[in-house]
């Protein structure tokens, strides 16, 4: 299945999406509620109303948890000029850097560094905690897209990067969640990844090039924490980030963002200076 979370008029509502132009309605206002129902794949086959897919909210506009993983391809973590890991590096993100799959990337004036990041998105489909592979595996809803759009000049100012990553309305997600059966490798998928900024491809890899797959990282993290449905786990981003290039390169007001996961979606972003900057 391919599930979403539509902006209509009024209201959101979790959807199945049939095709690229029309979704079946399901009983939730967003997917992140549908998820929370023990018998959500049952409920999300459900027939319902039928609306045009115009306006696409991020999947899970309000993850409870957004746990991304740093350096966790072996390509970006070569040409960052660091040694594989033997650990997952984690870090934090917050809903409020949330968009949708095409929304406006937000670049704070207060940053003038901001990198893309192409990533595969892991959502979660049910509770867990201390999970056995067998239990991680079956806590894995789906797949999207999201790309980790990263101020870099603020994530180097200290040891911990939380402060560049979570900048708000600055991190596009969809345009839906894919569940594993329909993708090659299952809850392990082999996808192509790329990113195109400006009509230039500067990142393109494959899942199967990263260190920690899907299920270790489900397990890895609920020794920590107990993931639950809704929580998203961004699983890091493929080398040909601007921040390694010589000489660097940033995104600029106006800057087009395309950040493709073959079987997924496509996320297509304009990165803007908004108009007025919340105090």
């Amino acid at each position: 299945m391919r599930l979403a979370t539509l902006r209509l008029a009024d209201r959101t509502t979790a959807a199945r999406l049939l095709d690229g132009t029309t979704a079946v309605e399901l009983p939730a206002p967003d997917l992140g509620a549908l998820l929370a129902d023990p018998d959500w794949r049952a409920v999300a086959a459900r027939d319902g109303a039928r609306h045009a897919v115009t306006d696409l909210a991020p999947p899970v506009p309000r993850p409870g948890k957004i746990v991304c993983v740093g350096l966790n391809y072996r390509t970006h973590i070569l040409e960052m000029g660091r040694e594989l890991p033997t650990h997952p590096t984690l870090f934090a993100k917050y809903a409020e850097a949330l968009v949708g799959p095409h929304d406006q990337i937000a670049l704070d004036p207060a940053s003038d560094s901001v990198d893309w990041e192409a990533e595969l998105a892991v959502v979660i489909g049910a509770p867990v905690r201390r999970a056995s592979e067998t239990e991680a595996e079956a806590a894995i809803a789906g797949f999207s897209v999201l790309n980790d759009v990263t101020m870099r000049d603020w994530q180097y100012r200290t040891p911990q990067w939380l402060q560049g990553k979570t900048f708000e309305a600055s991190t596009p997600f969809g345009p839906a969640l894919v569940t594993p059966d329909e993708l090659p490798g299952g809850v392990r998928p082999a996808l192509a990844l790329r990113c195109e900024v400006d009509g230039v491809t500067v990142q393109e890899s494959t899942t199967a090039d990263l260190v920690f797959d899907p299920v270790a990282l489900v397990r890895y993290i609920s020794a920590i924490v107990t993931l639950r449905p809704g929580d998203v786990i961004a699983t890091g981003t493929p080398g040909g980030v601007g921040h390694a290039r010589s000489p660097r390169q940033y995104l600029r007001d106006g800057s087009t963002v395309v950040t493709e996961v073959e079987g997924i979606g496509v996320l297509a972003n304009t990165a803007r200076v908004p108009a007025t900057v919340p105090a």
